[in-house]
């Protein structure tokens, strides 16, 4: 005889609380101390070992560049892949954990520029996995090139990137659902056109947190471009901050590491998680893009 509906909902409950109480399997090639193995290098391409974030979360990027692994009941996602020369060290860093790359099923990303996805090509190759896109980044992930709008446009023409296979364009607030896992694009077009943050739930025996990989939030550009001159960009900035400061965010990650003292909040030398993360990090994006417009208001 079937148990009555309300037990089966219970049961249920169960399954879904035992399943977040879980903790990861362990792996021994996750570093303690990633602060420590990178010590004053902070290059794109500088070598590091893999790290344990959260959950099922973890760092298998560079000392400059952070790129994310997340394991799901249906496969792996990668977020980012830093430049083009470094995926040999990302996939390195993955099967150092204990994966095989081909059990990566999507690649997600934050902004469409050579440090940060320059290894996409390379890594769909290795990997056969599905590229998410922003409406923003989808033309420079297919070309390879920055678009006009982007005011590092000049400077990203010296440095174009293999052109990557887009999949799927996902829109701001839109989700991707990954087995267990529901990552959900922001998109925030502070940095670059196609700038985007990722959120999703992490659980580590029995604690639950929401993991925001916010993009970056500087305003730079190349030398001769100037913000003032192009009011759509400030207010496109703006905006970005704003959608980065309303993120829920318990657990901040970065594009580059040293924006949130990552390395060092992995490695247990600063507070893994504290209060208004992203609030505070939106705000000093804010000031430097306040001050760029007096210095630019000043003939600077």
């Amino acid at each position: 005889m079937e148990p009555p509906l309300f037990v089966r909902i219970a049961l249920s409950a169960l399954a879904l609380l035992s399943l977040g109480a879980t903790k990861p399997e362990p792996r021994a090639a996750a570093s303690k101390d990633i602060a420590a193995a990178c010590g004053t290098r902070d290059g794109w391409s500088e070598p590091a070992p893999p790290a344990h974030i959260h959950g099922k979360s973890w760092y298998v990027g560079t000392c400059g560049i952070t790129v994310v692994l997340v394991e799901t009941r249906a496969g792996l996602v990668l977020i980012d892949t830093g430049p083009k020369d470094a995926a040999p060290h990302v996939l390195k860093n993955i099967r150092a954990l204990g994966f095989d790359p081909r059990r990566i099923k999507w690649l997600l990303m934050t902004h469409e520029h050579f440090d940060h996805v320059g290894g996409m090509a390379a890594i769909q190759r290795a990997t056969g996995a599905k590229l998410v896109v922003s409406p923003g980044a989808e033309v420079a992930m297919r070309s390879g090139k920055a678009v006009p709008e982007d005011p590092q446009a000049a400077l990203l023409a010296k440095y174009p990137m293999p052109p990557a296979r887009v999949d799927r364009v996902l829109r701001g607030g839109g989700s991707l659902t990954v087995g267990e896992t529901r990552f959900t694009m922001h998109a925030n077009p502070t940095h670059s056109p196609g700038s985007a943050s990722w959120t999703w739930q992490s659980c580590d025996a029995g604690k639950c947190l929401t993991i925001a990989y916010a993009d970056s939030v500087n305003t730079i550009s190349s030398d001769d471009y100037r913000f003032t001159a192009h009011p759509e960009r400030i207010d496109a900035a703006r905006a970005g901050l704003r959608t980065i400061e309303a993120l829920p965010c318990d657990l901040l990650l970065t594009p580059h590491p040293g924006g949130s003292d990552l390395l060092e909040r992995l490695s247990g030398n600063a507070p893994l998680t504290y209060q208004r993360a992203c609030v505070a990090y939106a705000a000093g994006g804010s000031d430097r893009l306040a001050k760029r417009l007096d210095r630019e208001a000043q003939g600077q």
